[in-house]
């Protein structure tokens, strides 16, 4: 989410403080309801991407305290898209296993109630920071998801331009700094992946939206409920 690192930046200097607990955060949003969209929208097919192979790596840091929020947000450390999406996802992980590299998931579908979370603890001068609750994401869409790539013969993660969630200058998919190395393999994550039908946000190297996004309804399905769904435990 766009310029996350700054926030988290003046939340760790003091200057920024949440207005209400966490807890109580979390319950409003909980039972808050989503804006009602019109429009005809594709069934919801929330596929757990840990089930598919592929060689795909996880580090859910919404399910951590290592995040702008410090606490985890997520139940479960789980990543969900939409079946399409999903299946252009493997497509992708088997282009790039042929240049020596995994997909390593940061996040993917985050229902509503989290995006609400994230509004309701910024200060209201820092809204600019996060997506509006009444317009969702596509995060919240199921199509949208935040990667990186690790080496496939040492299983540790690449270096980029950036850090994930680091948003600086350096985040920009197409900033000219870092090193060769770092700027190669940041385009090459690109190129496949836009090649397989997502396309890169404009201010973040490692958010990709897939392109059947606006098909897809608001979602606000709790991680546990899609497990069960799916005959999960």
């Amino acid at each position: 989410m766009r310029f996350l690192w700054l926030l988290c930046a003046l939340l760790c200097q003091g200057q920024v403080s949440f207005p209400r607990p966490i807890a109580e955060l979390r319950a409003e949003a909980l039972a808050a309801r989503p804006p009602l969209e019109t429009g005809h929208f594709r069934e919801p097919d929330l596929t757990d991407l840990a089930t598919l192979g592929g060689g795909l790596r996880f580090d859910i840091r919404y399910a951590t305290p290592n995040n702008f929020m410090g606490t985890p947000l997520y139940s479960e450390a789980r990543a969900f898209l939409e079946r399409p999406a999903a299946e252009a996802l493997l497509r992708a992980a088997a282009t790039l296993r042929a240049e020596g590299y995994g997909l390593l998931i940061f996040d993917a579908y985050r229902p509503w109630y989290v995006t609400r979370m994230f509004w309701d603890a910024t200060p209201e001068k820092l809204h600019g920071f996060v997506a509006n609750p009444q317009k969702g994401s596509k995060h919240n869409r199921g199509c949208a998801v935040d990667l990186s790539l690790y080496y496939l013969n040492s299983g540790e993660p690449v270096a980029m331009p950036s850090a994930y969630d680091e948003m600086t200058p350096r985040a920009h998919p197409a900033y000219p700094g870092g090193t060769a190395d770092e700027r190669a393999r940041r385009d090459l994550l690109r190129k496949i992946m836009t090649a397989h039908g997502f396309t890169v946000d404009k201010g973040e190297w490692w958010h990709f939206d897939y392109r059947d996004w606006p098909r897809y309804p608001i979602l606000n399905i709790p991680f546990a409920e899609i497990r069960r769904a799916a005959g999960g435990q």
